[in-house]
């Protein structure tokens, strides 16, 4: 990777993120020690060992889906932070800001992304907006060349060199920033107008705090199964999950859209890693580890969710593979992480990996063993247990998603929760897929496509993204 700042700062060199393919030699010893332990095991003892991992993978769900609870309780509902006023205690001035949108094959909804960075209060004269494009992508570059843009914005086409994915694009644009802060929104985004003073607002109050997080929320939730549950999904992470890890003061994943830092140190940690396909979880959890604390604001970001099924699975698996590769990275060296940084890495991605690899095996595994028992005429109580265990884990993790959707405005029924049986073994699907890419093409990133806003969902006042209104 190319340096991309000034004399004294610290870079991600090659190899040090997902550009390095494979395992460490560390990584390989314990993975071959733990594989021949337990194929001995089995042979040696092969009762005995299935009922220990039996027992190991039911406790695994329920502290999973107990401490997802536990940070949703936890968390507190985030108050929008002032910006005007003597509590706010601003600067005179506001700073620069710069904004970068990363567009590859976004003509559709260029003009929507245009309009609504415009519509950020925010003064125009200390606004610095990057949308950098792709070499090739002639239909984006030719829609942006219809619309008058402000004299505040430029385009850049992402020279040659590196994979093409994202972080390397944003990396791209990293050296033109003028802004002492910097955030970046995804090309279907509508962020609410007063995110940007927020965000300095919280910045100018918090010294220690690097980076802060904007909640994103879905706007089309009504438009099928798998937006709504989409929804709720993000519901639960970006309004109950975050909140409470933020409480704890542990370093959390980013998402991959309305993040806000401070420009002089994203250039310090030397940018994103651009071969990392989720390189906002992974940037995150380096700025912990750098000593800086992260924060949340109120003032939402509203995007839709993928409503097909061929959408859906690409964009998730992508998830899933960055996260493989975030947690692999991280666990390189577990013994540089902070406790809190280390337990965050495992409640969060950790369990994402392993609850979307063994969510649809338990589910089939179970729905198996209840119906064998059902014909023998005799359920025997490890069954109940396992069936109880289920049901448990399914009831908190539901309930930590309830939290999040009420703060989000997002009115969760019972069809919600019982339709999330149908939707969490998807994950499983994702899973296998995302290995797949992992071993044929790690680095690939699969494009999801988007569609403007419906207008009518833009003013309506109950929608999601309206309902934490800026100070």
């Amino acid at each position: 990777m190319t340096a991309i700042g000034g004399e004294g700062d610290a870079w991600l060199q090659p190899g040090e993120g997902a550009s390095m393919r494979g395992l460490t030699a560390a990584q390989s010893i314990m993975l071959a020690g733990l594989v021949t332990d337990i194929g001995y095991c089995l042979f040696s003892a092969p009762g005995l060992t299935q009922a220990v991992l039996h027992l190991v993978v039911v406790l695994a769900f329920l502290l999973s889906a107990t401490c997802k609870l536990c940070l949703a309780a936890l968390g507190r509902p985030t108050q929008s932070f002032p910006t005007q006023g003597p509590g706010a205690r601003m600067e005179a001035r506001l700073p620069t800001y710069t904004v970068v949108a990363a567009l590859y094959r976004e003509a559709k909804v260029a003009a929507q992304l245009v309009a609504a960075i415009q519509a950020l209060d925010y003064p125009a004269d200390r606004l610095q907006v990057i949308l950098v494009l792709e070499r090739g992508d002639e239909e984006t570059l030719g829609a942006l060349a219809w619309l008058n843009l402000p004299h505040y914005f430029e385009v850049l086409v992402n020279p040659p060199g590196g994979p093409r994915t994202k972080p390397n694009a944003l990396n791209a644009a990293l050296p033109l920033a003028l802004g002492r802060f910097l955030t970046i929104y995804d090309a279907e985004d509508v962020p609410g107008p007063g995110q940007l003073k927020e965000a300095a607002a919280y910045f100018a109050e918090h010294p220690d705090v690097g980076c802060v997080q904007a909640p994103l929320r879905i706007g089309n939730a009504r438009s099928g199964f798998l937006a709504r549950q989409f929804a709720i999904e993000y519901a639960g992470q970006f309004e109950a999950i975050l909140p409470g890890i933020v409480r704890t003061g542990a370093p959390f994943p980013l998402g991959g859209t309305s993040n806000h830092f401070r420009t002089s140190l994203l250039r310090r940690l030397g940018g994103w890693d651009p071969y990392n396909v989720t390189e906002d979880a992974d940037l995150g959890l380096r700025i912990g580890q750098s000593g800086w604390r992260m924060g949340l604001i109120a003032a939402p970001t509203r995007e839709d969710a993928p409503t097909r099924f061929a959408d859906w699975l690409p964009q998730r698996s992508r998830w899933v593979k960055g996260y493989i590769q975030t947690w692999g990275v991280h666990m390189r060296d577990p013994f540089s992480m902070s406790l809190r940084g280390f337990l965050t890495l495992q409640v969060t991605l950790g369990a994402a990996i392993v609850g979307a690899a063994l969510h649809a095996p338990l589910v089939l595994m179970l729905a198996a063993e209840v119906t064998t028992n059902l014909m023998s005429g005799l359920i025997p109580l490890s069954t109940w247990a396992d069936v109880g265990v289920l049901m448990l884990g399914w009831g908190m993790a539901v309930m930590a998603n309830a939290i999040g959707a009420a703060r989000a405005g997002l009115r969760m029924t019972t069809r919600d929760a019982l339709a999330s049986l149908a939707y969490w073994p998807l994950q499983t699907l994702a899973f296998l897929y995302a290995l797949r890419q992992l071993v044929a093409d790690p680095y690939r990133w699969d494009k999801t496509p988007h569609e403007p806003v419906t207008p009518r969902a833009l003013l309506d006042e109950r929608a999601p993204w309206r309902v934490s209104r800026e100070a």
